[in-house]
């Protein structure tokens, strides 16, 4: 899935001459948390987050302090530079930014130009969404041997009974790159019949673990 798929293209920005209290309050008109900060042709220059106007802002218990602060230019508390992604990367790209930067948000951009916003909350709704874990499912957990054709090979079992596959996760187990988990989310909400006949056929599941089934 590409980043275009799942950013804001609505982009509510400022310029670096903008003031803290214009960004104070378009962060309250539209209830968002991060405003790009743009120059006059539209590329990204800083950024800044309402906990950086929270910090910059006079507290609301002594309304006589630091006023003027609300007058200074947002260039005076925003970030530079800005760490961005283009349209046409993949989210899973992106995911890694956020975690390995530490980052909340990033603005998307184009030819220099800004063309969208994605956040930590669209990125992960979406990554629920590809679990497919809104849908009405069942989770199983198959160990398999590192080895071609062992994916194919579970997924014929689940299509000879007719079952559809919402979606397929594969990760080392517990570290041992000799040995996979294979993570699918079936539309059934009786995968019994399924786990018995895996294990009938020698694969070892995990999850769910019914005691009963076959061994």
């Amino acid at each position: 899935m590409l980043v275009e798929e799942i950013m804001k293209k609505d982009v509510m920005t400022l310029q670096a001459h903008n003031t803290i209290n214009e960004a104070l309050n378009l962060l309250n008109e539209h209830h968002i948390r991060h405003i790009p900060i743009v120059n006059e042709h539209d590329s990204v220059i800083g950024i800044i987050s309402d906990r950086d106007i929270r910090d910059a802002a006079p507290s609301t218990l002594e309304e006589t302090q630091n006023q003027e602060t609300l007058n200074h230019e947002v260039k005076t508390i925003m970030t530079s530079p800005v760490i961005t992604v283009h349209p046409l990367d993949f989210i899973e790209e992106m995911a890694s930014i956020f975690y390995e930067h530490e980052i909340a948000c990033v603005p998307v951009t184009k030819e220099n130009r800004i063309v969208g916003i994605v956040t930590e909350k669209d990125l992960l709704y979406t990554l629920i969404q590809l679990t497919g874990i809104h849908e009405q499912s069942s989770q199983i957990e198959v160990k398999v041997p590192n080895k071609a054709g062992m994916l194919p090979e579970v997924t014929q079992i689940i299509g000879n009974r007719k079952i559809n596959i919402s979606s397929v996760f594969i990760y080392p187990y517990k570290g041992d790159q000799k040995q996979k988990i294979i993570v699918l989310r079936i539309q059934t909400m009786n995968p019994m019949p399924l786990i018995d006949e895996l294990k009938n056929k020698g694969y070892e599941v995990l999850w769910p673990n019914i005691p009963g089934l076959s061994q």
